[in-house]
């Protein structure tokens, strides 16, 4: 009691710079016990970093043939949609490519045709060929039978016999002839015959040069890096432009090794853009962890087995996907620095990503080709392929 009377006292003797100072002592005592207990229980849960970037898909439009561009239709910072033309090149060379092979194929359904014919000429070849053979080794046989009995002389013998041996070569050359056309048409028809779908093949490869000469937008997004002009002269895989589509990108936010200790699949995070600044934020989730950090995978990995070594922390990469709505009011470009902070709290979630990211992709031009090829190819196939058919060929 004398103690508590002591405190008072001193209180009310103390100078107002001393009771100032000892409620300023308090309220600092207080507000650091108050931020411990907040760190304690919700600031350490939460690994921000601002070695972050945002990335996203490229789509790189290379040419596909050899060729002079005759036009581009999109630029720089233009936005295009799915199959929007973006260069054209030269289609003179490919037409005439295209008819050379369209020719190609009715030269040969009409060769097949032919060898269908030949065949059925040959078979009557042979059947002749088998009668005359028949006849002759009847007058063999007869002039043998009557050379005994002297009414018929050696002479008619020997041009018997002579008669015989020619309609037996006849008849094995006849069997050979019909035998080689049979190996080139036997088990076909004009349309699967070897020749023909050889013929096919090329007409197809003819058809997907020509639409290789325009080069449409494989996805939805923004032109960038556009290097191509009228007039250049290009050769296969020659970069000519970029497609980005900015409604997919994300952020690879580098955390240290340390920060990934709580780290989980599918915890919330949100992310600010220096572009925005803070009255834009994300919100998002952790995606997945890189399967090594940047050191692992450089052109030149330091080698810590040799010389001096110093432990440097590393980073990892880990993928932020944003809500695409977001996305949409406040677009993103690819390079741009943006500050993460993830919420590690629930760790309920896996530590490697089980799901299987949807793949980006296109019309495919060849498909679209190869089917009014394949049209094409039908309506020549029947109008210079006649009926000759596998029947025609036992």
């Amino acid at each position: 009691m004398s103690d508590t009377s002591s405190l008072s006292d001193r209180y009310a003797n103390a100078s107002p710079r001393q009771k100032l100072l000892g409620l300023v002592g308090i309220v600092v005592v207080v507000a650091a016990i108050a931020y411990g207990a907040y760190w304690f229980f919700y600031v350490r849960y939460f690994e921000t970093t601002d070695d972050a970037y945002v990335s996203g898909d490229t789509a790189m439009i290379n040419s596909r043939t050899i060729g002079t561009i005759l036009a581009i239709h999109a630029d720089n910072t233009q936005a295009v949609k799915r199959g929007q033309l973006l260069v054209e090149l030269d289609p003179l060379p490919a037409e005439v490519a295209m008819q050379a092979a369209q020719a190609d194929l009715a030269n040969a359904a009409r060769n097949v045709r032919a060898l269908f014919a030949k065949a059925d000429e040959q078979r009557a070849q042979l059947a002749q060929a088998q009668a005359q053979l028949a006849q002759t080794q009847q007058d063999y046989k007869r002039r043998v039978a009557a050379v005994g009995d002297g009414a018929v002389s050696a002479e008619d013998l020997s041009h018997a016999r002579h008669s015989l041996d020619e309609s037996t070569a006849a008849t094995t050359a006849a069997q050979h002839a019909l035998a080689q056309t049979l190996a080139q048409i036997q088990g076909t028809d004009v349309a699967d015959n070897p020749q023909v779908l050889a013929a096919e093949a090329r007409l197809r490869k003819a058809a997907i040069d020509l639409d290789y000469t325009r080069l449409t937008a494989p996805i939805d997004g923004v032109v960038a890096q556009r290097s191509a002009g009228a007039g250049d002269q290009v050769a296969v895989g020659t970069p000519l432009m970029a497609v980005v589509p900015l409604a997919t990108v994300w952020v690879d936010a580098n955390f240290k090794e340390v920060q990934l200790r709580r780290m989980r699949i599918g915890q919330p995070a949100t992310v600010t853009a220096d572009i925005y600044g803070s009255s834009v934020t994300y919100h998002g989730r952790v995606a997945g962890l890189a399967a090594g950090s940047g050191d692992a995978f450089a052109l030149l990995p330091p080698q810590n087995a040799s010389g001096n070594w110093i432990k440097i922390v590393q980073r990892l990469p880990v993928r932020i996907e944003f809500d695409k709505r977001e996305l949409g009011k406040h677009p993103l470009r690819i390079g741009l620095s943006t500050s993460v902070r993830v919420d590690t709290r629930n760790q309920s979630g896996p530590l490697l990503s089980e799901t299987v990211r949807s793949p980006v992709s296109s019309d495919s031009t060849e498909r679209i080709s190869i089917a009014r090829a394949n049209a094409l190819i039908a309506r020549i196939v029947a109008t210079n392929g006649g009926k000759a058919n596998a029947e025609m060929a036992p």
